[in-house]
């Protein structure tokens, strides 16, 4: 079941933590910004960002040391999920990505291996920026993906539309499919979710550039899902 406070927090209250975790909205816009393509300002966003925090003590009540993960996953839900109601994919985007993936795919079967971008290049006379932006579209799918198998109701045993012995399967699962991470892989969720880091920001952690990042974020999310599907 979801956080139900067990009392009401007072407007001065409310005042009081939402100054108080403004850094952890700052931290997801960000993180989340690169994502929009122009179809959302930074602005908007931060408004958003801020109703999701606001839910997020409302019905959680006073912040203990929990809180922030709590109010971090409903904060990149509520941006996620305008994002989303506003198909922040160019069309451009999605049919140069359906290109792409399939050349990816007929390649592979060619060659018996993934392409490269030289591959890839010679195949369909795309450029390094193209390409670039492929990427980024495609782990920005990826990442939407990680959210679902990693969300707040997972994170948090919240599946209040399942049973109990279903929470139990599903926890038992994801923690499971974690543990099978590399030290690497593992590092970069943590990054991720819970330093709320930005690609470009974790790419120079672990001295990557955004685009491995990104291809270790897609092999990541298909570990998880394999568990998942079992």
């Amino acid at each position: 079941m979801d956080f139900i406070a067990d009392d009401a927090l007072t407007p001065a209250d409310e005042a009081k933590y939402i100054n108080a975790y403004l850094p952890l909205v700052h931290r997801v816009v960000k993180q989340l910004s690169w994502q929009t393509s122009s179809v959302m300002d930074k602005e908007d966003m931060e408004q958003i960002a801020l109703m999701g925090l606001l839910t997020s003590l409302r019905r959680y009540g006073h912040p203990d040391e929990q809180f922030g993960a709590y109010a971090a996953a409903r904060v990149r839900g509520a941006v996620l999920d305008e994002l989303r109601e506003l198909d922040w994919r160019p069309r451009r985007l999605r049919q140069k990505s359906h290109k792409i993936n399939d050349a990816i795919r007929d390649i592979t079967r060619k060659l018996g291996r993934t392409p490269t971008f030289e591959d890839l290049s010679e195949h369909l006379s795309i450029t390094a920026d193209e390409y670039h932006e492929y990427l980024l579209l495609d782990c920005a799918r990826t990442l939407e993906s990680l959210d679902e198998l990693l969300g707040e109701d997972a994170l948090h045993g919240t599946l209040n539309t399942r049973s109990l012995e279903d929470e139990m399967v599903t926890s038992g699962t994801l923690k499971a499919a974690l543990a099978s991470l590399d030290e690497r892989e593992q590092l970069i969720l943590t990054l991720y979710y819970q330093q709320e880091m930005s690609l470009k920001e974790i790419a120079l952690v672990l001295d990557l550039t955004e685009a491995r990042v990104c291809q270790l974020n897609k092999k990541i999310a298909q570990k998880i899902q394999c568990f998942f599907q079992k």
